[in-house]
């Protein structure tokens, strides 16, 4: 739980010295995490659709003017090519290589998209007594590919991604209560004790994140995760894309409460 109470000012100062280099879960708690996407303008309004049409992997909390790699709505003051402690890059649907600065991978027709993170809403979770596995073995959370086709915008297409916090029923319960208020970062689970019937065959081995303890008398319970343009970068194959590394998110100025609907 270090940076818990840190600010995310401060803690995006850190992230720009280099001082933390791993994933952001639990830190600066109350305030909104965010995913990342940067394209080339020729691929912006096609990806704008694409979130558009999938609101629930891709929830929209800011889209940068050509060129400008200020997230200024939601971060004063913050440079999104430094503020991530990783970046993912993807050239022509191929992840090449991960990277803690992309100030040289920056070019002047670029846009910026910052998308809900469920970070966000592991505040409240913690405050209503559910534990969150991923923060408590200090680790990434797991995340999956799943058999759910995201639906097609231009050139974009491919699975939806999801993130699992294993928990007991009741609380799996409570947490659909909690996180509903929240569409803004994913909103309610999609799926809640069946990983199979949405393509996942394996828990134990996610697609990105770490695997986590499943304790007896749990079960996994998956919400739709901002990692899915990862996935949809690979099928669709524009000629860069540069993201977060999963769990390596923008942390911005924006309180979790300015995104609940209650």
């Amino acid at each position: 739980m270090e940076y818990s109470y840190t600010s995310p000012s401060e803690v995006r100062a850190l992230i720009r010295d280099q001082k933390i280099t791993g994933p952001t879960a639990g830190m600066s708690l109350g305030y909104t995490q965010a995913n990342l996407v940067i394209l080339k303008k020729e691929y912006a309004f096609d990806f704008l659709l694409f979130c558009q049409r999938n609101p629930k992997p891709c929830p929209l909390i800011d889209v940068s003017d050509v060129g400008s790699f200020s997230p200024s709505k939601i971060a004063e003051s913050a440079d999104i090519r430094k503020d991530i402690p990783k970046y993912r890059i993807y050239r022509d649907g191929v992840f090449t290589e991960e990277v803690d600065d992309v100030t040289e991978y920056w070019e002047d027709d670029m846009v910026c998209f910052l998308l809900g993170c469920s970070f966000t809403f592991e505040t409240p979770l913690l405050a209503s007594g559910i534990p969150v596995r991923h923060i408590e073995e200090g680790c990434n959370v797991p995340m999956y590919k799943t058999n759910i086709p995201c639906d097609k915008a231009g050139k974009f297409e491919g699975p939806m991604v999801v993130s699992m916090r294993p928990m007991s029923s009741a609380d799996a319960i409570r947490a659909v209560q909690i996180t509903s208020r929240f569409p803004g970062v994913h909103g309610a689970p999609i799926q809640i004790g069946n990983p199979e019937e949405i393509g996942i065959t394996d828990i134990h081995n996610p697609d990105f994140g770490d695997p986590v303890t499943i304790k007896e008398g749990e079960v996994p319970v998956f919400w739709a995760c901002g990692v899915t343009p990862q996935a949809v970068a690979m099928e669709s194959k524009p000629s860069i894309m540069i993201t977060h590394a999963p769990g390596c998110m923008f942390i911005s100025d924006l309180k979790d409460t300015e995104l609940s609907v209650l």
